[in-house]
């Protein structure tokens, strides 16, 4: 598979330059590595972006995240090696990734209140913005047909 183009983000550099910032804006949060890992790795998972799932695996394990975590973190639900605190970032991230499929709120109150227990303000903020720009770059990848492992991993 090849992509059917250069990536965006490298097409246009600040975009890379932005995408880095908010990267880094989102590590600045206080949550850990490893939590922010997984948050990306479920988003890229659900939006099908083969080169993010690539690439977030290599990261997560250079992060620190167990093979457990790992290769179970697209069945978390029933999987019982995750934490209460990681579960509510999951959530969190599968409502966030699949606003349209939720009736009402996009996030409904009860995904918000299990976040808002285990994370503060500022730990919210860093793992929405990793939620946001991991759709984001998902976005570009599978538009562009970004191929797993050509450029990241």
């Amino acid at each position: 598979m090849t992509a059917r183009m250069k990536n965006p983000a490298m097409v246009l550099p600040d975009a890379m330059k932005g995408i880095q910032h908010l990267l880094g804006a989102a590590g600045q949060g206080g949550v850990s590595q490893e939590i922010l890992e997984l948050v990306h790795l479920r988003a890229s998972q659900i939006n099908g972006c083969s080169a993010c799932v690539y690439g977030g695996v290599a990261s997560a394990k250079k992060a620190g995240l167990s093979d457990d975590k790992l290769h179970t973190v697209a069945a978390w639900h029933e999987s019982p090696f995750f934490t209460d605190a990681e579960r509510a970032a999951l959530e969190l991230t599968e409502c966030a990734t699949r606003l349209a499929d939720h009736t009402g709120k996009a996030v409904p109150d009860d995904v918000w209140d299990a976040a808002a227990d285990h994370f503060d303000e500022k730990e919210l903020a860093a793992i929405i913005l990793m939620v946001a720009t991991t759709n984001f770059f998902n976005r570009l990848n599978a538009t562009v047909e970004e191929p797993a492992g050509a450029t990241w991993g």
